[in-house]
């Protein structure tokens, strides 16, 4: 009897342990569950694009697209805040992606101008498709030797120059002739994204060195293109980046012949020139 309050001290700190390690384990699951959330999210908007561009409502099914981007750029980054990355999430999201940046985006473009082209439509709809796979697959199985590129197109890139190009207008494609250039919209990205070609990622992006008033100021700026200018803006985007690789190519090229012929420069300078020869 003496040892009895002891005792029932004892179990009530192992109850309220055992409750404290009960909600850990429920938020621990919350918070892994966040993550895949966005994912789902961005899934869903893939979907919500087929639906409407089997309804022909091109203008509503293409910014579908870039929420889908927003919510693929923000699981990856809330999984790393949160310390829950997981194997289950990367192949969640890699399935997500297919959907809404190959899937989605493929049959917005073929509805919206390669239906007059019949089976030369969506068989270069379905070669995007392929494209956005294997561009995933790879992602999955690559390690990154440089975070400052990629390599190939990303897929949300690729989904973009579609998505955008839909969006600044909806018009819906009729003709034979005016649905073949519809052909490199779609074969041109399907392509980048199984190249080599190294497009920038933005991962090295320091937002700190620039002064905060300086990086506010341009945020605003393109919030205002945005909003005043969508359709126009997000288009320049979009193709911008799928022309930066090949200007980056460009400029490294340069820069290494320059670089080739500046040696040889140099060294022709250093040479002992010969004495001269006295006039006859």
């Amino acid at each position: 009897m003496i040892f009895e309050p002891e005792t029932d001290h004892r179990q009530q700190l192992l109850s309220r342990l055992n409750r404290r390690s009960e909600r850990r384990r429920r938020l621990r699951r919350g918070v892994y569950l966040l993550p895949s959330m966005f994912t789902l999210a961005n899934m869903f908007c893939g979907y919500a694009c087929v639906v409407y561009a089997t309804r022909g409502d091109y203008e509503t099914a293409a910014p579908f697209i870039g929420f889908a981007i927003i919510l693929d750029m923000l699981d990856g980054r809330i999984a790393r805040l949160t310390n829950t990355e997981s194997p289950f999430g990367v192949e969640f999201d890699s399935l997500a992606d297919v959907i809404s940046f190959g899937i989605a985006p493929a049959i917005l473009a073929f509805l919206w101008g390669m239906s007059p082209l019949g089976r030369l439509g969506w068989a270069a709809s379905f070669l995007f498709v392929t494209g956005a796979a294997m561009r995933l697959a790879r992602f999955n199985i690559q390690a990154a030797v440089d975070k400052r590129y990629f390599a190939g197109m990303p897929t949300p890139a690729a989904a973009a120059v579609l998505a955008s190009t839909v969006y600044a207008d909806p018009t819906r494609l009729t003709s034979y002739p005016g649905a073949l250039p519809v052909l490199a919209l779609v074969l041109v990205p399907a392509f980048l994204m199984v190249s080599t070609i190294r497009f920038r990622s933005f991962k090295d992006l320091d937002l700190s060195r620039p002064r905060p008033y300086t990086v506010l100021i341009l945020l605003a700026a393109g919030l205002v293109a945005i909003t005043s200018h969508p359709r126009w803006v997000l288009v320049l985007l979009a193709y911008a980046y799928l022309l930066s690789a090949f200007v980056e190519m460009a400029v490294n090229r340069f820069r290494r012949r320059g670089g080739s012929h500046t040696p040889l420069l140099a060294a022709k300078a250093n040479d002992p020139q010969p004495p001269a020869t006295p006039a006859s």
